[in-house]
């Protein structure tokens, strides 16, 4: 009997739609180097301004966009050149904003909410400073910055400080809110690998550092993924998933009747964390791999680590409860009928 196969890991990354991966293969054929003078280059060029300007009409932003490899040098690049002196990061962020900016102050996050007066006595010091907090938490699905004017983000800019949200699982799903800089990453949308954006209200918040993209990232602009990218945005956000956000909340409480779901203040329909009742998260993993699924325990990467998920610790749960926590993934081609599957073995593994 084969395996049912269903890929329920799309936090980590999702499938390239279709649109997307053929407007993907078409820009491979625009060969030339967009800062090239010459004719073909001045048309490469405008290829990869009409990606962009697609980008910032899919996305509704009226800054600047300065394409990247993805997320996590969009996050170094934010960080590392923003026109501050200090770096503010939530005790829950991904592992890339820690390697970004490891000296960065921690700001604790209590019942699924960035602590705001322990914000506030920190900005309280001397120094101007980036306050880097995620939109939607990769691995419980935690939504911190539940609204586009959140009063998060307004704290921090009314302090005369800058604001980096990492909407890596939210863009696409939600509307951006409204910060100063905002991380994205086509490859968890439905766009290709390779490919992310760093948003800039001002182009004046952040340090140049010389090369391409006005002069802001070094490195030959990827034309092929940024034309995919703007496919990926124009396809449709979450309303034009193949699952509803009732059968995705559905789901998530038939996984409760056999395990216990992780879910810190606003939940987001899209990512679940669910500890099973007495089998490790390795163990499952292994278990629902071998019936045909595939989740993972974490973000994809930090998982490959046998510590307890500092994220998990971050929004107080207990070791016993994280070392059985798994992480579940829904994205734009889950079916429901691939739900069902899952919660039937679930429900198997765990009776």
């Amino acid at each position: 009997m084969a395996l049912p196969n269903i890929y329920l890991d799309h936090a980590a990354t999702t499938p390239m739609m279709p649109c997307a991966r053929d407007v993907w293969l078409e820009g491979a054929a625009i060969w030339a180097n967009p800062s090239s003078p010459h004719a073909a280059g001045r048309g490469a060029r405008a290829a990869l301004e009409d990606a962009r300007a697609r980008v910032k009409a899919a996305l509704g932003w009226q800054g600047e966009v300065i394409f990247t490899s993805g997320a996590s040098e969009a996050l170094a690049l934010g960080l590392g050149r923003a026109k501050a002196e200090r770096r503010l990061v939530s005790a829950v962020e991904h592992d890339a904003v820690f390697r970004a900016a490891p000296d960065a102050q921690v700001i604790p996050v209590r019942e699924g909410e960035v602590d705001r007066e322990a914000l506030a006595a920190v900005l309280a010091g001397a120094g101007r400073a980036v306050v880097a907090v995620q939109s939607v938490n990769s691995e419980t699905g935690t939504v911190l910055l539940p609204y586009a004017d959140n009063p998060l983000v307004q704290q921090v800019r009314e302090s005369g400080d800058l604001f980096l949200a990492d909407c890596s699982q939210s863009a696409g799903k939600s509307a951006l809110p409204d910060a100063d800089m905002v991380v994205l990453s086509a490859h968890k949308l439905g766009g290709p690998i390779g490919i992310g954006a760093l948003l800039v209200r001002d182009f004046a918040m952040i340090e140049p550092s010389g090369g391409q993209e006005r002069g802001y990232r070094a490195g030959t602009e990827n034309l092929p993924g940024a034309l995919g990218f703007a496919a990926a945005l124009e396809a449709g956000g979450i309303e034009s998933w193949a699952t509803s956000a009732e059968q995705r909340f559905d789901f998530r409480n038939r996984l409760s009747e056999h395990g216990e779901v992780i879910q810190p203040g606003v939940q987001c329909s899209h990512i679940f964390a669910v500890a099973a009742p007495k089998i490790s998260a390795t163990a499952m993993l292994i278990r629902m791999d071998a019936k045909g699924f595939a989740i993972s325990a974490g973000s994809a990467c930090s998982s490959g680590t046998l510590k307890q998920s500092r994220v998990l610790q971050g929004f107080g749960i207990d070791p016993d409860t994280a070392k059985r926590t798994v992480r579940i993934s829904l994205g734009w081609s889950t079916t429901p009928d691939e739900l069902d599957a899952f919660a039937r073995a679930w429900a198997e593994v765990n009776a």
